[in-house]
């Protein structure tokens, strides 16, 4: 994840934390299946010194939302599938 402009303002990033990293190909394969997604890449925040100050409070932000449950889980790609078709 970069903090630069993006070249199409229509075009948001989101970040996906994961407990169990064995999941990231489940994860990539599921999104990449869903209409809009233009790329689907891996990154360590942490390692990513370009991330702004202000995506870092978001991601702090998230991180704390999900330490009281205050996120959406889904604990298998069919439990994603499902979520994003019910939108």
């Amino acid at each position: 994840m970069t903090a630069t402009a993006l070249s199409n303002p229509q075009q948001a990033k989101m970040i996906v934390t994961l407990e169990d990293k064995a999941l990231a190909p489940d994860i990539k394969r599921v999104l990449r299946m869903i209409r809009g997604v233009a790329s689907v890449r891996m990154a360590r925040v942490d390692d990513d010194s370009r991330i702004s100050p202000a995506l870092h409070a978001r991601i702090k932000k998230a991180r704390e939302e999900s330490a009281h449950n205050e996120t959406i889980v889904c604990s298998t790609p069919d439990e994603m599938q499902k979520y994003f078709d019910s939108l």
